[in-house]
């Protein structure tokens, strides 16, 4: 996994735009898997910034969220579908009809995690997926003990990814217990990966993503198994990898390093 690090959280997000604009650039019509949460907040910033500025398009794009809260309706403001419109999609110049992300209350969940699947799919496959990492490691939905292999299915959240999301609700009895989830095996699928991770907070999880065995317990270490995974860092998420000195390295030797 190439791993880059950054000194703040403000090149962390500039860097990952570069990735994605890189991918726009090449590929007009790229599909794009996107993440909700606070770590992706910056990249979506910049993204908005390049399209007004700079004249970065989207309208050819499709993209496809990796998860939403089961029993929330897309108009409620702890949704992801609020998020991803507030924060993201009506500021650019996607087609409307080209955003997909989980229903939260479809009446038969088997059937539209099989649908959503095949739409990722019948789309060609995701070209870059955007990922962040909760504290315990999980990417997405995908608790620790989730099967490597899994797919969009309905996932119990656990008690440390309620805890950590209750700050954007009135209180923890708030947070769903369920979620709609892209599976481990259908995120290794993207044809290039970049995880964004800042803060002390991560930098358990992110050492033990990128430099501990592959396991389920860390659900984000199975991007070691990706061919063209990406990890960008800000110092704090770094501090507790083993191998930073040798990662900077490599770094300083990239000369078209994001």
């Amino acid at each position: 996994m190439e791993v880059i690090v950054k000194e703040t959280y403000e090149q962390v997000s500039q860097a990952a735009a570069r990735v994605v604009a890189r991918v726009l650039n090449a590929k007009p019509n790229a599909v794009l898997g996107l993440a909700t949460g606070s770590t992706p907040l910056g990249l979506y910033q910049e993204l908005i910034r390049m399209h007004k500025d700079e004249g970065l398009d989207f309208s050819q794009v499709t993209t496809f969220n990796l998860d939403e809260y089961v029993g929330l309706p897309k108009s409620h403001p702890q949704s992801y579908h609020y998020f991803m419109r507030e924060n993201l999609l009506k500021h650019i110049n996607i087609p409307k009809q080209n955003a997909y992300i989980p229903s939260g209350t479809t009446d038969n969940y088997e059937a539209f995690c099989a649908w959503y699947e095949q739409r990722i799919r019948d789309c060609g496959g995701i070209d870059l997926q955007v990922l962040g990492i909760g504290g315990d490691g999980h990417i997405a939905f995908n608790e620790p003990s989730s099967s490597l292999g899994s797919r969009t299915r309905i996932k119990t959240l656990a008690r440390q990814t309620i805890e950590d999301n209750a700050r954007f609700f009135n209180s923890p009895d708030e947070v769903p217990i369920y979620a709609i989830t892209m599976g481990v095996g259908t995120i290794l699928e993207a044809r290039e990966i970049v995880l964004l991770a800042n803060g002390e907070k991560k930098a358990q999880a992110v050492a033990n993503a990128l430099e501990g065995p592959i396991t389920t317990m860390n659900t984000a270490s199975a991007l070691q198994l990706h061919r063209k995974a990406m990890c960008i860092l800000d110092r704090p998420a770094a501090g507790k990898l083993k191998m930073l000195d040798y990662y900077e390295w490599i770094q300083a030797k990239m000369p078209n390093a994001p």
